[in-house]
């Protein structure tokens, strides 16, 4: 079965495609049709003139998320997105939709996690996962390569890893048991056994702080390593960020693009050996001048920052009252964006004073 992620090996060549309409509109005598197929997205153009007029009839009762099987001719077209196009000859119809919820116009985050299942086809969470199953394969491979055996540690443990504030407490018949915060007293064992081995998976702590840098659930690697020095534990884990970046712009550039990433960073992450320093050399980078004025240089920001989305906020409820349907959905979005980058700030204002004085 032809993926559409085989498209521009196939040019001028008739193919089939099954998948699902992700956008479509109409133009006199044309259906424009953006296919997608778990592999990405072609845009199809159904002409009238092309198709038998059953097949016309049933194309145009279409709506989004409609399952299809197009066949056509596969041609270059730069304007379309992966810079092909399908001209439709023949069609089936599999399913059309009915109802799907999340349409093309602007939805609030609740909503859209009220609607997971579905929210996962949009580009952008669609592009988030295959970066992610990248990276996943990219440290794997990494390791692998590097000698290391991959073990597993519990996610129910007894024992707690990271002190006892972060816990995630749980019944375990008769005793009581934890979600685990780390793999490492597992991974330490198993190192004694194998010289070199790493953990990697979910991790639980109970973070009272709720902003983007808490996390209540998240997948961590932890390498252990017998007889390693300083200096190899730095160029393993430079090793390990350089490879990941270097795979995911080989072969996600494109769905790099669909987050709006900047190439730039990256690419000189991935080609420019880390700074080192020792440690007194930290601490005097930390205790120098510079170092003051740039602190006291970030909290005038945080404080700036913090007033103008207040202001912002202030402005938001005063027109919330009187919007439309639609726009208050969009102002609820982005007053809960404004409240998590205050909660953000804050913590940063309460923060950068402690930060100077350890430095100082």
């Amino acid at each position: 079965m032809t993926t559409i992620d085989q498209l521009s090996s196939l040019l001028n060549q008739t193919v089939t495609l099954k998948g699902w309409v992700y956008r479509l509109r109409q133009s006199k005598g044309l259906l424009f049709i953006e296919l997608r197929d778990g592999s990405g997205i072609c845009q199809s153009v159904i002409a009238e003139s092309d198709v038998s007029p059953q097949q016309w009839v049933e194309a145009t009762k279409l709506k989004q998320e409609s399952s299809v099987e197009f066949t056509g001719l596969c041609v270059a077209d730069a304007r379309s997105e992966g810079g092909v196009e399908l001209q439709v000859q023949s069609l089936e119809i599999l399913q059309v939709a009915d109802g799907y919820p999340i349409t093309p116009k602007e939805h609030g985050t609740e909503f859209l996690m009220d609607h997971r299942h579905l929210w996962l086809r949009s580009k952008r969470q669609w592009a988030i996962m295959r970066i992610r199953h990248t990276i996943i394969y990219t440290i794997h491979s990494y390791f692998h390569k590097e000698g290391f055996i991959h073990m597993d540690a519990p996610i129910f443990t007894g024992n707690p890893a990271e002190g006892t504030t972060t816990l995630f407490e749980t019944e375990y018949f008769d005793d009581k048991a934890y979600l685990t915060q780390s793999g490492q007293l597992y991974g330490e064992a198993m190192a004694m056994a194998h010289g070199k081995i790493y953990t990697f998976g979910p991790t639980f702590r109970a973070e009272k702080s709720k902003t983007r840098r808490h996390l209540t659930e998240f997948w961590m690697i932890e390498p252990e390593m017998a007889f390693y020095d300083i200096d190899m534990t730095m160029s393993l884990a430079e090793g390990l960020l350089q490879s990941v970046i270097k795979e995911v712009l080989a072969t996600r550039e494109h769905e790099l693009s669909i987050l709006g990433r900047s190439l730039d960073t990256l690419k000189a992450s991935a080609s420019t050996p880390f700074h080192r320093m020792s440690y007194t050399e930290a601490v005097e980078t930390l205790k120098s001048e510079e170092m003051a004025h740039q602190l006291d240089a970030m909290l005038a920001s945080r404080h700036d920052e913090k007033a103008q989305l207040r202001s912002e906020d202030d402005q938001l409820k005063q027109e919330s009252g009187s919007a439309k349907k639609w726009r208050k959905v969009q102002i609820e979005q982005r007053r809960k964006e404004i409240l998590e980058r205050i909660a953000q700030i804050e913590e940063d204002i309460r923060n950068i004073p402690v930060w100077k004085e350890s430095a100082a």
